[in-house]
């Protein structure tokens, strides 16, 4: 999987309009309600840790560059985000629901809780800096929200981001053809939309409109990879709409998306983004307790 270019921040800017987003039939800021689907990860933790590409270097620069001393990473999975930030010299602690997840993080170094967030128990501690990488849309913002500004010090940043990646025809074209007929029904995320609001607009009024939060800014970090066949399919099996197809259908899904990409040059060059969403948490709530 190779790196074709540096990430660039862009900004989107907040108090964006929204519009409602479906990921397979769900709006996704209902996917938190879905708990079968957001704890089915840990069956293919080794495939997902193998297949799913880490961040971009530069937003974990920007990161490190608020010099927190404490860092929480929620939903940390198999420490994709807290291992990079840990190698920039951080002390990162990660919860995750899923053991099995939880279990590679720890073999690189990362310390890890087993609990969902909402129900963690922290023991009165806090952090200075808490991210959450591809796990927020599996959290309920209604609780999620004010416990983390709960567990943040005064001037604490949350960062929430997670990556989309687009493909370019004739790539897309003979994708639609793969996944009309062999899972209709999942949502083809790969396609360009011409997207004009932020990935966390419906976020950014959450945190906005919370009164823990000042500050909020939204930003988007762009890359280029390409992966060949087996890492496009590897990465595709790890997405949880198409786990929910099943053993055989999965199979076949798979199977035909290999050949497509064969015959079209073995790999698939990828256009990505990574959509980040920075929230700081309102001094002025030290002054109230």
């Amino acid at each position: 999987m190779a790196i074709a270019a540096r990430a660039v921040v862009t900004d989107f800017g907040a108090g964006l309009g929204r519009k409602p987003r479906i990921l397979a039939g769900v709006g996704v800021e209902e996917l938190h309600l879905d708990r079968a689907r957001a704890e089915s990860f840990g069956s293919l933790a080794r495939q997902y840790d193998r297949y799913r590409p880490t961040y971009p270097a530069a937003l974990f620069d920007d990161l490190a560059a608020f010099e927190p001393m404490h860092v929480l990473d929620v939903g940390c999975g198999t420490g994709k985000a807290a291992v990079a930030l840990a190698r920039c010299g951080l002390s990162v602690l990660g919860v995750d629901p899923d053991e099995r997840m939880a279990d590679i993080a720890r073999g690189r170094g990362i310390a890890v809780e087993i609990a969902a967030f909402e129900t963690w128990e922290d023991a009165g501690r806090q952090f200075d800096l808490i991210t959450c990488a591809d796990a927020w849309h599996w959290l309920d913002p209604t609780s999620g929200i004010p416990k983390a500004a709960r567990l943040l010090r005064s001037g604490g940043t949350i960062a929430l981001f997670r990556n989309f990646y687009v493909v370019d025809e004739p790539i897309t074209d003979a994708f639609d053809a793969v996944y009309r007929r062999h899972a209709p029904e999942v949502t083809q995320v790969w396609r360009p939309m011409g997207r004009k609001e932020h990935p966390f607009s419906d976020s950014v009024d959450l945190f906005t409109n919370n009164g823990n939060f000042s500050s909020v800014e939204t930003r988007a970090y762009r890359w280029e990879r390409t992966l060949s066949a087996d890492e496009w399919v590897g990465l595709s099996a790890t997405v949880s709409d198409h786990q929910r197809l099943g053993h055989e259908r999965l199979a076949a899904l798979l199977q035909a998306l290999l050949a497509t990409i064969q015959t079209l040059g073995g790999t698939v060059h990828v256009h990505g983004e990574t959509p980040v969403l920075l929230a700081r948490r309102n001094a002025t709530l030290d002054a109230k307790r």
